[in-house]
């Protein structure tokens, strides 16, 4: 399987020259949906602290972390099981467990009735603080790649991050335990993401795969440290699919890798839930006319989609 050609791009880049930066963010979410960002100045420390705390709740027994399912919370807060999140269309569920960390919000704040509250284990010690401060890192990040991405596109430049700066964002702390290899049942099922972008850390295991244009399965397999990052559902309606959400999945290991689990975090940028996302009018043209003529607010969107994949 030949990898895409996804060329690493330099976040240094974006301080010596923005526009250059965001012409190369651009063009390769255009052409792929994907983009990998290299020497995201992050403290990489901090980020092996935070997912040894993710491997270790995952460690607990399944009774114990099961207490932190929340009846009726649309998944987006504390835990979810394997076999509950299902891709878009697919009737076998994903072999996969995770557990959110939403946006912290003071008393009071306007948006609070649309971002529940987070929920903490009692174990390990270390899980809440190594995660809130992931959370606010990635946020951080994100919102540098989106100004990128409105200088891209040639509308104010901080259109993008201004709208998720108070954005109903969730960071996955995600394992794929060990597979048997048989049944119809992937780690994660072929689908788009919901919000306007994701940032992915990468993964200790192989397994991501993209769909390329010309209908083939191509492997993303990104140098040590970079982030990769893909366009979601909500930039793409946005943008008038100028930049494409596009379809992608986590395969089951090969053989000789099936006894061993895969871990991943990523963050989904969501734009703050009473956004409009209505087409922008510099991605219409007659050569592309307007495909989502009818503007939805991004927490509604959000509704949709979760039932559409067995959350909501």
């Amino acid at each position: 399987m030949a990898p895409p050609t996804l060329v690493p791009i330099s976040l240094a880049l974006q301080d010596r020259d923005p526009a250059a930066f965001a012409a190369e963010m651009g063009r390769s979410f255009a052409r792929h949906g994907f983009a990998v960002v290299t020497d995201p100045d992050l403290d990489l420390a901090r980020i092996a602290g935070a997912l040894d705390a993710a491997k270790a709740f995952f460690a607990l027994p399944d009774e114990v972390k099961r207490r932190y399912a929340i009846v009726g919370g649309l998944g987006q807060r504390g835990y979810t099981p394997v076999g509950v999140e299902t891709a878009k269309g697919a009737t076998a569920s994903d072999l996969k467990e995770f557990w959110h960390v939403g946006r912290e919000l003071p008393p009071g704040h306007r948006l609070k009735a649309f971002m529940p509250e987070n929920i903490w284990p009692e174990a390990p010690a270390d899980f809440r603080p190594a995660m809130l401060w992931l959370f606010e890192a990635l946020d951080e990040l994100g919102g540098r790649l989106l100004s990128a991405v409105a200088l891209y596109l040639g509308v104010e430049q901080d259109a993008f991050a201004s709208a998720v700066a108070e954005g109903n964002s969730v960071l996955r702390l995600l394992h794929y335990p060990p597979t048997c290899g048989g049944g119809p049942a992937i780690r994660a099922g072929a689908h788009e993401d919901i919000n306007a972008i994701t940032l992915l850390l990468g993964a200790e295991e192989a397994g991501l795969e993209i769909l390329d244009r010309d209908g083939a399965w191509r492997a993303i397999d990104p140098p040590p440290d970079a982030v990769v990052v893909n366009i979601g559902d909500m930039l793409s309606r946005l943008t008038n699919d100028v930049l494409p959400s596009t379809t992608h999945r986590v395969v089951n290991p090969a053989p000789e890798r099936q006894g061993v689990a895969r871990y991943s975090t990523p963050f989904f940028l969501h734009f703050r839930p009473d956004f409009i996302i209505e087409t922008l009018s510099c991605c219409v043209s007659p050569e592309r006319p307007n495909r989502y003529p009818q503007p939805i607010t991004a927490d509604d969107f959000l509704r949709q989609r979760l039932k559409e994949i067995k959350l909501g």
